[in-house]
């Protein structure tokens, strides 16, 4: 029997595009995490895409946990143990994802919520519908946004707004997650596919060497990433010298120079 993947994976010129249809809900299950895992390899064949573009063919971006296995889990015998090999499982997929060799842009044109929001903050960029309802509302069921939503909301926004949405279980919409910061665009919801598909064709456009090399910076610059053993200072100095030296990068100041001494 043939399990078929609840992603497709394209491309776009320079953008990889993850697409998620996992009817009703994109609900995050074991099968959900290898199948990501399996996209991510696939994609990561492409060598020269620069920008990964992750989006839902459903109204939904992506739920949360599947509750079924959830209560499957907390049932089982030594459901703590089994707990903390899931979340540590599902905390590696989403630092794999941002920690890819490439941008990536969430499109978030329905409710991400809990995991699935989680899975837009692991994103270097978020574009939502302002319609959208986005949340971490673990608490309410009595857990905790555990697959790095606490840190990462808390690097994003501050502790203030991070205790807001995490201790108060609250759910807003795009445009309010613009306000706070969760997001970079809140667009309507008629806009957001062009909108998105756009701004992922722009920002392949540019340089890739510079865009690692900057995504690599501003990981450090939140204690993340591989670079812990250098303070963000050097790593910015490290960075720029060796961008100095890269054939794309002359050749773009050159054209510059050239272009407004015209």
């Amino acid at each position: 029997m043939t399990t078929t993947s609840p992603f497709t994976v394209t491309r776009r010129g320079k953008v990889a595009i993850i697409t998620m249809e996992d009817p009703p809900a994109n609900a995050i299950s074991d099968a959900w995490m290898t199948s990501f895992h399996a996209a991510i390899d696939e994609l990561l064949q492409k060598a020269d895409c620069s920008v990964l573009h992750i989006r839902s063919a459903l109204r939904i971006f992506a739920a949360g946990s599947n509750l079924k296995q959830t209560l499957q889990r907390m049932e089982s015998p030594g459901a703590k143990s089994v707990q903390m090999a899931r979340v540590e499982r599902l905390q590696s997929l989403f630092d794999r994802i941002e920690s890819l060799p490439m941008v990536t842009l969430a499109e978030i044109g329905g409710a991400a919520m809990g995991g699935g929001m989680e899975l837009a903050l692991a994103c270097d960029l978020r574009m939502v519908a302002r319609e959208a309802k986005v949340g971490l509302p673990e608490v309410g069921l009595g857990l905790v946004p555990a697959a790095g939503g606490m840190q990462r909301v808390t690097n994003l926004c501050g502790r203030v707004v991070a205790s807001r949405l995490v201790l108060g279980a609250e759910t807003i919409d795009g445009a309010e997650a613009l306000t706070l910061g969760l997001v970079q665009w809140a667009v309507p919801r008629a806009e957001l596919e062009e909108r998105a598909r756009d701004t992922a064709d722009r920002i392949a456009a540019l340089p890739r060497d510079a865009l690692l090399a900057a995504k690599r910076c501003l990981l450090r610059h939140d204690g993340l990433g591989n670079d812990l053993g250098k303070s963000a200072a050097l790593l910015d100095r490290e960075t720029s010298a060796a961008l100095n030296t890269n054939a794309e990068t002359l050749e773009r100041v050159r054209a510059f120079v050239e272009k407004t001494r015209a």
